[in-house]
């Protein structure tokens, strides 16, 4: 019965002939078509005759409208669209969007791409210091301190997790020029366009050979040696050297700030205000909606965020180079000579971190952060050899925190090992493990660390209580032997 009514379906429905093929459709889905086609804005009239006057919409700064020859390309319907007045009266997207944007289409052996130029007149330019940059790149060539070679780099794909399905569709580059910052935009309007906007990428690429990204180490450049790959047509540029800002933007400021995006750090670092700006997840479903047909000015934000990005991480690595420089005088708090004096310690410059070290916890730093401080300065007071001021500040951070139990472990190794004063170390652990019972009494520790803790003082405690024993042992039977 079922078969039956198949057959009566089959027949119920209309052969289509087009271009060629033939369809069965049935009455349902012609109905449907109908109603799609009765949504389709009126036909324009033709190119040689002026568009119909319409009111220009309003547009942020820098965008000012220019005629482009962009090639024109059929509106596709997207039920998420919601088409303006002036996209139903300009179905060719790409071309309304160049007029918007004021950008250019720029042609290669590729194709085509869109290309922005804008410039900022701040930041201004900074000269690095080579000392500063190679505490973030130990290996540095003395070309990363030419501020000319520094090429900025940031790209809005199509999906925030990367991998091989994502697309860059809009990468922003910039550099000092002018005693400001210059600003080239690179978009493809489609995906097919992606090899041509790779090229202009990689030319760009060779002019300036020091890469300079925000989270572009994890993100930003991988993704793009994959499109570079996957192209199989361009090999992938390789920069003389890659400066990520993003961690040591994070040792310098989550303690303050907790969160280290760049608008964040915009905000209460640089004291910059962007202004009301778009959320990254939401970059993405705005491109998607505009390959499928919506109005090209819901991408007006997107390149306005591209360049609030560019311009923020081009003053972010201004302040973080001059904080690594001179952290003396241009630390505005405590955390943020401790932020260094950790980024010194990493590359090994001891000598300096310590003196950051004890400036920081002369100033106000909260109480983890001060603990945390006087752990590492008693690190490396104690790698220079210097145990009276380790020694010192073990006693003072001694107590119940995981900075406390591990002073105390320290002096018991100090009194074991230099001093050689098996007793004293005894004494010591005997203090922690007080100290211990006390807080598991008070519930002031989790069992889980209790027990740890615990177990591993005990055990020093028995090796201790051994080595003490043996000297007595060794004199009583020296006084044997006498007799």
């Amino acid at each position: 019965m079922n078969s039956r009514k198949g057959f009566e379906d089959m027949d119920s429905r209309t052969r289509i002939r087009e271009h060629g093929f033939e369809a069965k459709v049935s009455p349902v889905i012609q109905d449907r078509f109908r109603r799609l086609k009765a949504l389709r804005p009126p036909s324009l009239p033709p190119p040689s005759l002026p568009p119909p006057s319409l009111p220009t919409p309003s547009l942020p700064s820098p965008f000012l409208p220019t005629p482009s020859g962009l090639q024109w390309q059929p509106e596709i319907p997207h039920i998420h669209a919601d088409p303006s007045p002036v996209a139903l009266a300009f179905p060719d997207q790409p071309d309304r969007l160049a007029q918007i944007l004021g950008a250019s289409a720029k042609k290669n052996q590729y194709g085509d791409h869109l290309s922005l130029h804008c410039w900022f007149g701040e930041p201004a330019r900074f000269a690095p210091d080579i000392r500063a940059l190679q505490l973030l790149v130990p290996d540095a060539p003395e070309e990363v301190a030419d501020p000319e070679q520094w090429i900025f780099l940031d790209t809005e794909t199509t999906g925030l997790a990367g991998g091989s399905g994502t697309y860059a569709f809009l990468v922003g580059l910039a550099w000092w020029e002018g005693g400001g910052l210059e600003v080239e935009q690179l978009f493809m309007r489609d995906f097919s366009e992606e090899c041509s906007l790779l090229s202009a990428l990689a030319e760009r690429l060779a002019e300036r050979r020091v890469l300079v990204t925000f989270n572009g180490k994890s993100f930003d450049w991988p993704l793009l040696e994959t499109r570079y790959r996957m192209s199989r047509k361009i090999s992938p540029p390789t920069p003389q050297a890659h400066l990520d800002f993003l961690h040591p933007a994070r040792n310098l400021w989550r303690l303050r700030l907790g969160s280290v995006r760049l608008s964040q750090l915009e905000r209460h670092v640089l004291e910059w205000d962007r202004g009301g700006d778009l959320m990254s997840d939401v970059i993405p479903r705005i491109y998607l909606d505009f390959i499928r047909g919506a109005p090209p000015e819901r991408l007006i934000p997107v390149f306005h965020h591209n360049q609030m990005d560019l311009r923020g991480l081009a003053g972010l690595s201004s302040r973080i180079l001059s904080l690594l420089s001179d952290a003396e005088t241009q630390g505005q708090d405590g955390l943020e000579l401790f932020g260094v004096s950790r980024i010194c310690e990493r590359r090994g410059d001891g000598i300096r971190a310590r003196k950051l070290y004890e400036q920081s916890i002369a100033s106000v730093l909260p109480l983890e952060t001060d603990r945390a401080a006087r752990r590492s300065l008693a690190r490396l007071a104690k790698r220079d050899g210097d145990f009276a001021v380790a020694c010192e500040l073990w006693r003072n951070a001694s107590g119940n925190s995981r900075q406390g139990y591990e002073a105390y472990e320290q002096l018991a190794i100090y009194h074991e090992h230099k001093a050689r004063d098996p007793h004293q170390a005894r004494e010591v652990v005997r203090q922690a493990l007080d100290e211990l019972r006390r807080a598991n009494h008070t519930g002031a520790i989790t069992p889980g660390a209790y027990r740890e803790i615990r177990a591993r003082f005990e055990h020093r405690m028995v090796r201790l209580e051994r080595k003490s024993r043996g000297p007595l042992l060794d004199a009583l039977a020296a006084e044997l032997l006498g007799e």
